[in-house]
């Protein structure tokens, strides 16, 4: 009797303890069942893979970038929607390439590209693409700074352009490569600007996603230099020097110092994080060309308002017909892709000259350690910023600009297809044979809508009637081959 009792007073005592300990155990079952739970577990661990691949994706949206798609949605209408899902894995592939080089052989794109083929046609590329770089540098300059204005009408131009200089300077110098890598990718979130823009400025929607999956090309001149226009700021020299240059800079984050730790260091793991990456990118990148040829061709190409040359134009359109929303989405959004885009094309430029000249170079290094690579930044930012203040047409200036990119592209892509099908570089992460076939036909589609650049900027230049106005779509066929 007298254990009975005992036994009764012990699990009186232990009952409390006991319902905690089965009801904390019963909410974690719960919430591991939840499927919000997994799904913020889910979001974070993709969120924590993305990196350069995010970064160079949403790069790929700088100023000159969206002013291509404005200009393709107001004055083709829905016609060319179908380019943005059609160009993703296009853009896709090449850019996990480029990322597969750098994660493999721990060395930049210039790098491998000096070890394996000549240094002359190395040399050549680098510098033309330091100067169509430095020449899209300060369109974006001048670009952010109107955008800036169409916010806020009081600021001086000159003091702004100024200030986006300092700023980016100052981020990528004197900012330690960690923290600096974060603020490129929390920046990239500026592109859903873009979305929201589209989403406030009610368009038929039935109509966008019947042209989204019907493909329309136009036979004529105009087509075929819309075309060029779109896939040559699609898929751009910059993004895969930098691309591949990053890769290479988180593995030196992560404590890979040297290449040889860098060479046998790839994992599986690495490389299904970096395809997750690359592909988010550029989905990303797509996705804002999709909403912005969407909303211009919903809004201004059915109001007749055709002849876009900047992206502040594109916005300042916009206002009366969405309205203030959408205005100052599409400003803002110009802003911030801008503050994206201009480091990348300074870096990757600096990257290039400094793996070509085999200069010491990275952003993980502080300045002292790195002269010539900060050097090159500077350089180019402040021929960028002089762009503004010289008088120099702006339109233009892009035209050169697609000239040397169109010269550059086509060569650059075939060193990628042959660098990344090389089984004695790649070892095991070598091309798929399906994946070699695909990047030799973006070479020679690259090739053709080079030729075909180069010739609409060659009719441009050599145009003999001056006076007359050049149609916007001519102008845009400018912006990146």
């Amino acid at each position: 009797m007298a254990k009975k009792q005992k036994d009764i007073f012990q699990k009186s005592a232990e009952a409390p303890a006991e319902f905690l300990d089965r009801t904390i155990m019963t909410g974690q079952k719960i919430n591991a069942a939840l499927p919000s739970a997994n799904l913020v577990k889910r979001t974070g661990d993709y969120w924590h893979m993305l990196g350069p691949g995010l970064t160079t994706g949403a790069s790929d949206d700088d100023p000159s970038g969206i002013t291509t798609y404005s200009q393709t949605g107001a004055q083709f209408g829905y016609q060319y929607l179908w380019l943005a899902p059609w160009t993703y894995p296009i853009a896709a592939i090449v850019q996990e390439m480029c990322a597969r080089i750098g994660l493999v052989t721990g060395r930049g794109l210039a790098g491998n590209i000096r070890v394996h083929f000549s240094r002359k046609v190395l040399y050549v590329c680098a510098m033309l693409l330091f100067v169509a770089n430095t020449v899209n540098i300060g369109a974006d300059l001048g670009a952010m700074a109107k955008a800036v204005q169409l916010l806020n009408p009081e600021l001086n131009f000159g003091l702004l352009v100024a200030g986006f200089t300092a700023l980016s300077l100052g981020l990528q110098i004197f900012t330690p490569y960690v923290r600096y890598a974060r603020y490129l990718k929390y920046l990239a979130l500026v592109l859903l600007a873009y979305i929201l823009s589209a989403i406030l400025a009610h368009l038929n929607w039935g109509d966008v996603l019947r042209h989204t999956f019907v493909p329309h090309v136009p036979f004529d001149k105009q087509g075929i230099i819309i075309l060029g226009a779109v896939l040559g700021t699609t898929i751009s020299p910059y993004l895969f020097f930098w691309q591949t240059s990053q890769e290479v800079e988180e593995q030196i984050l992560s404590g890979k110092l040297t290449q040889h730790e860098r060479r046998t260091a790839t994992a599986p793991a690495d490389i299904k994080s970096m395809r997750v990456d690359v592909w988010s990118g550029m989905f990303l990148s797509n996705l804002v060309m999709f909403f912005i040829i969407a909303v211009c061709g919903g809004l201004l190409y059915t109001q007749g308002i055709t002849n876009i040359t900047s992206a502040s134009q594109a916005a300042e359109a916009l206002r009366p017909v969405a309205g203030n929303a959408t205005y100052s989405l599409f400003a803002a959004g110009i802003i911030g892709t801008g503050l994206l885009a201009i480091p990348v094309l300074a870096g990757s430029s600096s990257y290039t000259l400094s793996e070509s000249f085999k200069w010491r170079e990275g952003l993980y290094r502080p300045l002292k350690q790195a002269y010539a690579f900060y050097g090159v930044i500077i350089i180019s930012m402040m021929i960028g910023l002089g762009i503004n203040f010289l008088g120099i047409d702006p339109i233009k200036a892009l035209i050169y600009s697609a000239f040397l990119n169109g010269l550059v592209a086509p060569i650059i892509l075939a060193t990628i297809v042959l660098l990344s099908s090389n089984r004695k570089l790649m070892g095991r992460w070598t091309n798929k044979r399906s994946t070699t076939v695909i990047g030799w036909g973006i070479t020679l589609l690259m090739t053709v809508v080079g030729l075909a650049g180069l010739v609409s900027v060659a009719s441009n230049m050599t145009s003999s009637d001056s006076t007359k106005p050049t149609d916007s779509y001519e102008l845009k066929s400018s912006v990146d081959y």
